[in-house]
């Protein structure tokens, strides 16, 4: 799908430019290689998994223009730079990390960092994640869909990461149940035919686990994105991204 320019905000709604990207702890790319790669998107919000600690992110963020960043403490399985962060285009507040545990279900800690930032006079929380394969009700899309994002009090919010679910599986389906819409939906993209992971060899292939969700109450709807495929991988995930149009009125 073709880059579109971002559209400006109008008396009765606002555009907002995301992605997300694991990039397995910068093992194949510098954090400046992957800020030029993001640069044609014009970029409001990006969350990263798998990113490496310090001042990662914040390289990324100066090659785009992007001057705020939020970094987690909890590592993907206790693993070394398997951290989840965002970047933004606007100040970060309410910054917090979720971390998420079930034991005997997969690779633990998981977590989610969140933060809010007003663009353009409206404000939305936004979660970066990375969670791993689970069933309905075992794992860490449970603890996200039942313990996290029903106190999210933001009417706006965006949910990105690395699910290690395919948008029909029980365990996206338990988040999706909690009041969320994937950004696939109103792209009209035939999953069956993609896949995020892996960048580096198609025949590994499991399929879109990557995937970019926002609130259903916010009355949002998804006017471009997709898959950004690159000829030379810059990691074992594909980046994604959505541009989300958010209604100005306060959601019913």
């Amino acid at each position: 799908m073709g880059i579109s320019v971002a559209a400006p905000g109008t008396e009765d709604q606002i555009t907002v430019r995301v992605a997300s990207y694991n990039v397995e702890f910068s093992r194949s790319a510098t954090p400046e290689q992957i800020g030029e790669m993001f640069k044609p998107y014009d970029l409001d919000l990006v969350g990263f998994d798998e990113a490496p600690d310090g001042d990662w992110t914040a390289r990324v963020g100066k090659v785009l223009g992007m001057k705020y960043s939020y970094v987690g403490k909890v590592s993907s399985a206790n693993h070394k730079d398997k951290y989840k962060t965002i970047l933004s285009r606007t100040p970060l507040e309410g910054t917090a990390e979720y971390k998420m545990e079930s034991p005997g279900h997969g690779w633990n800690p998981a977590s989610a960092v969140r933060a809010v930032t007003e663009i353009d006079g409206v404000r939305i929380a936004f979660y970066s994640l990375h969670i791993c394969a689970s069933g309905k009700t075992n794992g860490h899309a449970y603890k996200l869909a039942t313990q996290i994002l029903p106190k999210e009090t933001t009417e706006r919010v965006i949910v990105v990461g690395d699910y290690n679910n395919r948008i029909g599986d029980d365990a996206m389906d338990t988040i999706l149940e909690a009041g969320l819409n994937p950004t696939w939906k109103d792209l009209e993209i035939d999953l069956s035919k993609e896949f995020t992971y892996n960048a580096f060899d198609p025949k590994k292939s499991l399929g879109v686990i990557d995937h970019i969700l926002f609130s259903t109450r916010s009355d949002a709807k998804t006017t471009d994105g997709g898959i950004i495929e690159l000829e030379t991988p810059l990691s074992d995930h594909k980046p994604i991204w959505a541009e989300l149009v958010f209604p100005r009125k306060n959601p019913k």
